[in-house]
């Protein structure tokens, strides 16, 4: 028997608990001229953020429909039970958030701090793809950043606040809705939005909120679908069994001064999730994301208990269990095919689980690269990653000696496995698509247009493939690593002093909820739900370094307002410490990449495009031997196609005159053995990066834009070569180096200095006799 290449997409839908269980400040909010309560006011608006709406206009409802085209593709969807709770809340009518009440208020009773907070945070969101493709959007958009806030504040009319207000929804409801007719009328008026306008477009968006899970259930019947779950508030269980788990896969891990160990707590957050999932879907749950794709052997017995048959994880998990590190070849395609591409037995106490993992290289392709490719290539390119993983599990063709052409490459035929390989691809699915045009449909339509042509691929859910074909490999359960999708580690969750600290905060509540034996999940539910939401993995995600936005203050105020929420349902002393910050959200200095960028290479620093990479200050922060430094800040980042630097110059330099024009990039490759050569330049110093040996250079002359590449050959020479690399030099510097150009495979490591120079002579280094690390994703 010939199988097609199996492949299961699963989509994580989460977003955190929002909802605010208290007020810390006890003092009023006023509307800026302090003689009535503002409408964004804590006891206005029991939602703090409004992600759960807007991104429940925009990603969930249209991501399952658009499927719902392709009958014979099958997926997977995951759906949290604290998004399912918030959605219902706001369906109902239970939920206000800040920026809802605004855009349900009169312009006309606006205060000053409410204009500011709307001008400041209404353009929230990727304004390549939410802000731009709308004129009047952009109209006001484009007067913030040329003439800046206190302009718009002083300038701007009911006109301008009220068509802010209005295209701030209007953007975020998905271009799948946009045929129906009131969407249509919106859309084609552009301006002069009254405040009934915004009413119906909340109506509107109400209206699609509703459909999210009858939709899931129906394609769930109907076989198309799987949907699964994720223990309640999205908590990090093997944490929660035990904080010294973080150093399984980090020895050296500083931990929190106290040990969190509640295993009891996680049948708890399982339970409530199968309760939630069986009310909504009229059925028991099969399958279990944990949350970040967190497991260790703590939690599985649980997980088996609570009926879960089978969970997901990361390909790195799988890694650190059997002791193997995964390599890939040049285009990010594994060489160990056999052993990532099946699902495993593990078992317990309380039964067999499944566990598949996750081809974490693929996943990132859809989360992080393709947005930002045209959305035909990008099919075309994760097609051909399948019909590559196809041809590299396919049994060798028979090679017939006497054939002449019996050398040359066998031609691709299509997949016929000796076995049902399953390719698992998991990852967010909704803040991906904020930066792909049209929210992904393109994409995701091009995509489900070639896969339903292709009958040796063939997209199922999990569950499908596990009743047809059992795992046949089993891994000890009490072996299998500690880990989550980051990196084969917890150190996203706990181990920075501010994560830290607030595991100390956590442990404290939770012992004060022990010492209360009458405080049942029944008879004081308040405090467990408080409990529940503060165990939840997002608050410590935003805690320190690692991850940062511009609503990390509030995340750092809801995690403390569920705490405080405990204690008050025990009718205890709100402890002062939780009154303050766990940390200081000041803009920070230096910084590594949080996440995965994609500038637009022209030269102007859009503020957006750099909001994830690395930081590095050179003039002014850093000391007086800097502060006339012409270059002010270094940023740097990474997506799967290419590598990007920025650098930030003072207000007026001109390049040749007030600082050097040739900035000169150079990289080499700690783990390869390839020829290295000093850097092409003269006067260099003998110390530091000056005397190192690199493998490539790339450069550009800031006065005429010329931009050209070298890598090194033997007797440490250079010689040169063509270069698709860009360089714009306007407001600040832009460059972007394609990975293609340098020499290393996926998830190598690099070092880089930046050379400024002039007519090919050093003129100093950045940053400060230092290299850059950087790892090729």
């Amino acid at each position: 028997m010939t199988h097609p290449l199996y492949v299961a997409i699963i989509w994580h839908q989460h977003q955190p608990l929002y909802k605010s269980r208290g007020n810390l400040n006890p003092a009023p909010a006023t509307d800026g001229n302090g003689d009535r309560p503002s409408p964004t006011s804590p006891e206005n608006c029991n939602y703090r953020l409004p992600w759960v709406r807007l991104h429940g206009t925009k990603d969930y409802l249209d991501l399952v429909q658009i499927l719902a085209d392709y009958p014979k593709l099958h997926q997977t969807v995951n759906l949290v039970p604290s998004l399912i709770l918030q959605l219902e809340d706001y369906i109902e009518g239970r939920a206000m958030d800040p920026y809802l009440a605004l855009s349900l208020t009169d312009t006309k009773e606006l205060g000053v701090e409410e204009k500011r907070f709307i001008v400041e945070h209404f353009f929230d969101g990727n304004h390549h793809t939410l802000v731009d493709p709308h004129p009047r959007y952009k109209e006001l958009y484009e007067q913030r950043q040329d003439k800046g806030i206190g302009w718009c504040l002083d300038n701007w009319g009911d006109g301008e606040f009220g068509d802010l207000l209005a295209w701030h929804n209007l953007a975020w409801i998905d271009p799948l809705f946009w045929d129906d007719p009131e969407i249509a009328a919106w859309l084609e008026q552009d301006r002069g939005f009254s405040l009934s306008d915004r009413q119906e477009i909340w109506e509107k968006q109400r209206q699609i909120l509703a459909r999210i899970l009858p939709q899931h259930k129906k394609m769930q019947d109907a076989g198309q679908l799987e949907v699964i779950t994720t223990p309640y508030t999205h908590p990090i269980l093997p944490l929660l069994a035990d904080t010294d788990a973080g150093r399984v896969a980090v020895p050296q891990m500083d931990l929190p001064e106290q040990q969190f160990s509640y295993p009891e707590d996680i049948p708890r957050h399982l339970d409530k999730a199968v309760e939630m999932y069986r009310d909504r879907f009229g059925k028991e749950p099969v399958g279990l994301w944990p949350s970040e794709q967190s497991v260790s052997p703590a939690m599985l017995k649980p997980v088996a208990e609570a009926g879960f048959k089978w969970l997901c994880t990361d390909e790195a998990t799988l890694g650190w269990t059997v002791e193997h590190f995964f390599h890939r070849d040049g285009y990010g395609n594994i060489q160990e095919p056999q052993l990532l591409y099946r699902p495993y037995r593990l078992e317990t106490d309380a039964g067999d689980l499944s566990i598949v993992f996750r081809d974490h290289r693929l996943s990132d392709l859809i989360g992080f690269t393709y947005g930002n490719m045209d959305p035909i290539d990008a099919a075309e390119d994760l097609i051909g990653h399948l019909d590559a993983i196809g041809r590299s599990l396919a049994p060798a063709p028979a090679v017939d000696d006497n054939s002449e052409s019996s050398s040359d490459e066998p031609e691709f035929t299509g997949h016929s496995l000796d076995e049902p390989w399953l390719v698992t691809i998991a990852l967010d699915g909704e803040n991906c698509w904020e930066y792909y045009p049209e929210d992904g449909k393109p994409f995701l339509e091009n995509l489900y247009s070639r896969l339903s042509d292709r009958d040796d691929i063939r997209l199922v859910t999990v569950g499908e493939f596990l009743n047809k074909f059992p795992p046949t490999e089993t891994l000890p359960a009490d072996s299998l690593h500690s880990g989550s999708w980051v990196d084969g580690s917890f150190t996203t969750w706990i181990g920075d002093p501010a994560k830290n600290r607030a595991w100390d905060l956590l442990t404290d509540a939770r012992a004060t909820l022990a010492k209360h034996p009458e405080a049942t999940e029944k008879a004081n539910p308040e405090a467990w739900e408080a409990l529940y939401a503060a165990e939840g993995s997002d608050w410590f995600w935003w805690f320190g370094a690692g991850h940062s936005s511009n609503q990390d203050a509030m995340f750092d105020q809801l995690f403390r307002e569920h705490l405080a929420a405990l204690y008050t349902a025990l009718d205890e002393p709100i402890p002062d410490v939780l009154l303050d910050p766990v940390e200081d959200h000041n803009a920070p200095g230096d910084r590594a990449p949080t996440s995965f960028i994609h500038p637009f290479i022209n030269g102007r620093g859009d503020e957006q495009d750099w909001d994830h990479a690395g930081r590095i200050e050179v003039g002014g922060s850093r000391g007086t031997m800097h502060q006339a430094s012409a270059i002010q800040r270094l940023w740097y980042g990474v997506d799967h196609l290419n590598f990007y630097i920025r650098l930030d110059f003072k207000t007026g330099v001109e390049p040749g005159k007030d600082c050097p024009s040739e900035i000169h990039l150079l990289w080499y490759y700690p783990d390869r053995s390839i020829y290295n050569s000093p850097p092409p330049l003269g006067s260099l110093p003998e110390e530091g990066p000056g005397s190192y040996q690199f493998r490539d250079q790339v450069a550009i002359n800031l006065t005429n834009g010329t931009v050209w590449s070298q890598y090194a050959i033997d007797y440490g020479q250079w010689e040169g070569r063509e270069t698709q690399s860009q360089g714009k030099f306007d407001k600040c510097l832009e460059m972007a180096v394609p990975w293609e150009e340098l020499p290393v495979e996926p998830d190598s490591h690099l070092e880089l200095v930046v050379i400024t120079a002039e007519q090919g002579k050093y003129q100093g280094f950045l940053p400060d006799n230092r290299l850059i690390s950087l790892q090729r994703p």
